[in-house]
């Protein structure tokens, strides 16, 4: 018998080398405040462990420049009175220069523990930070509706779990406290200097002036680079995943040569991106390098000078009573806090390439955690409940096999039950995946409490569509859908896609055991219920012949199962759900014809007393319906029984006597 496919109309993801668009966060862009948002959520989890790093980092920072300020007393208070005083190296300038020993042993030992200190809590954070976002970004995955995932490449999502917050990582475990010191060494460095000459400051500032003007130049291209590296890697990223999952598709139709030129259109670009962002950083150290070597061989020269012709010195200390001119031990120490200055200028400058590519991993994965969670306003909730001798309903906290509506109106103040009994209306039902695109058009039909109701129609006329409205995996246009005589509207979701047992045409299995993937339709269940499930699905016979039975593991969506087994189990899942009605999405399109008859009688057994929706390409089995719709362009054209819709001899008859004549 022909079979007749059921894909919807969905809204569809570029094609090509293109399609990994799926993040919002533009090529090139940064949304406005990430920085301030990544530090406010830091010191949200880690306060006291950020101000105990930021202490550390300020003992480390300006007791690494303090050997600048003892080279200058070494020279000027001991060794130069030492060579040019009458007594030699004598007992007092023993005490002194052993008093500067001490001082900096004590210096460079709160410098060592800081640098420890900081760097371990710093790992802490860091890692922690990482554990938070993943955590927040996989909660607020689970909230968003079922459009986001069909509108986004799977493998761009996954990149923000993976390329995005390694990013992330490395700016605030590296990049962000290499700046934050590297800005303290500046400003106490750029003090001390003013404090022992204006005169070499100047030479320092003119060549930091050149610097600065390279970092914006050089940097600034780095930077932009490396936020479209970034983008780029998870376009290809997710190309590589939709490849992956297509493989078989791609070798059926022979697609692997226009595979490899989409992927090669990706590579190049990334590749673009990554060598443009490489150049720049990579050629911008040596630059500065450079720039800080002339620098220090200026100083020396303008600082030679200045002493050899004895030219009065300006400084702080200076201006209250020190010094009046250059000595030799100044030149010494500015030669060091000069070459610290520089060197710190070309740190800062080698993590503004990281930092861009950090702030774009961190925007995307705030983009992410931004999207607009899948609205749910319903009140009306679903209890366990039990029944009085008189027929009342109350709510009990124990599993009765008798479930209620719990509906509570606000304006009489009073809560009512409802008992669910799966009677369903779709009245003048309008909906499109997008307003401009209507794919279903005043949609009516009802199905009442253990009634089949089987839709039938081409590729595209609504089918799943109907079905995901049911589940409120999208939200109707116009119309209303009644859930026991309650407005869907005014249902939680949760509850309501509680109630309903849906077996989905793609099968999907989790890593876990046959038993695990059983009870996933209902985690309370015994291992005895989820047994009597597979027996019902008629599952129970192949799993018995597992390696390890019902302990058996699955893998990789359960590769190690054939196609129909896989179905089965999903059909073992709805029914271990045991919810009063049932979505069967071309639930037996992956099974034999034998298989499928030991199917139908397990699904006749699970069908019993239910409200059920079939989708099915076989004819054959929707002919026990109680009603059959045929759709066409999202309109039912047709409905009637099996034999009411072949004595009319319109679309329903073409469908059945065209699909037997091909047999």
């Amino acid at each position: 018998m022909a079979e007749m496919k059921t894909s919807e109309r969905r809204p569809v993801m570029p094609k090509g080398p293109m399609r990994g668009r799926g993040m919002p966060v533009p090529k090139g862009a940064i949304k406005k405040g990430t920085l301030k948002r990544l530090l406010k959520m830091a010191f949200r989890y880690y306060k006291w462990q950020l101000l105990l790093v930021l202490i550390c980092i300020v003992f480390s920072s300006v007791g690494g420049l303090v050997s600048s300020v003892y080279m200058q007393s070494l020279v000027d208070d001991v060794i130069t009175p030492a060579l040019t005083g009458v007594g030699g190296f004598t007992a007092e300038l023993q005490g002194k220069l052993m008093g500067l020993i001490i001082m900096m042993v004590v210096v460079y030992g709160i410098v060592v523990i800081s640098s420890f200190l900081y760097t371990r809590i710093g790992a802490v954070v860091t890692q922690g930070m990482l554990y938070h976002l993943r955590t927040e970004m996989f909660a607020k995955m689970q909230s968003l509706p079922i459009k986001y995932f069909d509108t986004h490449a799977h493998g761009d999502i996954m990149s923000s779990y993976t390329n995005d917050t390694d990013a992330t990582r490395q700016l605030i475990g590296q990049s962000l406290p290499t700046i934050l010191s590297s800005s303290l060494t500046l400003i106490v460095s750029l003090t001390l200097m003013l404090t022992y000459s204006f005169w070499l400051s100047l030479v320092v500032f003119i060549c930091t002036f050149f610097m600065t003007f390279v970092v914006k130049k050089i940097g600034g291209n780095s930077a932009k680079f490396m936020v479209s590296q970034q983008t780029s890697l998870a376009r290809e990223e997710g190309f590589v995943e939709e490849m992956m999952k297509g493989q078989k598709v791609v070798k059926v139709f022979t697609h692997e040569e226009k595979s490899k030129e989409d992927f090669d259109a990706l590579n190049d670009q990334l590749f673009k991106d990554s060598e443009r962002a490489h150049i720049f950083g990579n050629i911008l150290g040596p630059i500065l390098g450079n720039i800080g070597n002339f620098t220090y061989v200026l100083i020396s020269i303008v600082g030679g000078a200045l002493f050899a012709l004895n030219v009065p010195n300006l400084s702080f200390t200076s201006l209250f009573g020190g010094a009046k001119t250059l000595g030799i031990g100044v030149i010494i120490a500015f030669l060091g806090m000069s070459r610290n200055f520089t060197q710190v200028v070309n740190q800062m400058s080698q993590q503004i390439s990281m930092i861009a590519m950090g702030l774009a991993g961190a925007s995307r994965v705030f983009t992410l955690m931004d999207e607009t969670p899948e609205q749910d306003d319903g009140y009306v909730t679903l209890v366990n409940a039990k029944e009085d001798e008189q027929g009342n309903l109350t709510e009990t906290a124990q599993r009765t096999g008798i479930w209620a509506w719990k509906h509570y109106h606000k304006a009489e103040d009073v809560t009512t039950y409802t008992r669910l009994r799966g009677d369903i209306v779709m009245d003048q039902v309008d909906f499109g995946y997008v307003p401009e695109k209507q794919v279903l058009s005043d949609v009516t039909l009802y199905a009442k409490p253990g009634q089949k109701i089987a839709f039938v129609g081409a590729t595209g006329a609504g089918k799943t569509t109907i079905t995901n409205l049911i589940n409120r995996f999208y939200d109707i246009a116009d119309g209303k859908i009644r859930y026991d005589g309650i407005n869907i509207n005014k249902i939680r979701k949760s509850d309501l896609r509680r109630s309903l047992g849906i077996v989905l045409q793609d099968t999907n299995l989790f890593t876990g055991t046959v038993m695990e993937n059983i009870r996933y339709g209902r985690l309370d269940a015994t291992d005895e219920e989820c047994i009597e499930a597979a027996k019902l699905a008629n599952a129970d016979d192949f799993i018995s012949r597992l390696p390890d039975g019902y302990q058996t593991m699955l893998t990789n969506n359960g590769a190690n199962l054939s196609q129909g087994q896989r179905q089965l189990l999903s059909i073992a899942r709805a029914a271990v759900a045991d919810a009063p009605a049932m979505i069967l999405d071309e639930a037996t399109s992956s099974i034999d014809t034998r298989t499928e008859a030991l199917v139908n009688d397990g699904m006749d057994k699970l069908m019993k007393g239910r409200t059920v929706f079939v989708i099915a390409h076989r004819l054959s089995t929707v002919r026990n319906s109680d009603a059959i719709m045929v759709l066409d362009h999202g309109k039912i054209i047709e409905r009637g029984t099996h034999e009411q819709l072949l004595e009319q001899k319109g679309t329903y008859y073409q469908l059945y006597t065209g699909a037997f004549e091909l047999e």
